[in-house]
């Protein structure tokens, strides 16, 4: 099962910030299990939609210079709420710094106007083919794929 936790990004300052909208189906996989009688999204998928968005920031600052942005550290999670089925979360991610290999972000999720996460975290960013130049074209591979997920995603331009 794979997991795309934003559906649109609806703001975004290269190197500073990003918005991004999530609208939560009931016919999404994970709701059957997470809970049955009381479906929310779960909280790690909470984070998941800010580490998400703060991925795209990084993609987007660096003209997708690295096939993997990945969580590298997560601090003072905080849920507040719940969000069910037929909810929007707007997530807004401010970049502290964006480096070569690393950043770290602040992010909030807000439904209607209401805080239900909130995290500083950190991300690394690299290619595969840093440790092994075989992996070249897998690189390649996952960034032509991002590209064109990206001309999904863009809220800026393709209304």
């Amino acid at each position: 099962m794979r997991f795309i936790l934003i559906d649109k990004v609806v703001s975004m300052e290269p190197g500073k910030s990003i918005r991004a909208v999530k609208n939560v189906s009931l016919a999404e996989e994970y709701l059957g299990d997470h809970f049955p009688s009381f479906p929310v999204l779960p909280g790690v998928l909470l984070l998941e939609g800010m580490i998400e968005s703060a991925s795209w920031l990084v993609r987007l600052t660096e003209n997708f210079a690295h096939s993997m942005v990945l969580l590298e550290q997560a601090k003072n999670v905080k849920y507040k709420s719940f969000l069910a089925p037929g909810g929007k979360i707007e997530y807004c991610v401010e970049a502290k710094v964006i480096e070569e290999n690393v950043s770290s972000f602040v992010g909030k999720g807000v439904r209607d106007g209401e805080l239900i996460v909130e995290a500083r975290f950190a991300l690394k960013h690299f290619n595969l083919a840093d440790k092994d130049s075989k992996m070249a074209s897998v690189d390649s591979e996952v960034t032509e794929n991002m590209k064109n997920r990206w001309k999904l995603l863009d809220g800026l331009n393709n209304n």
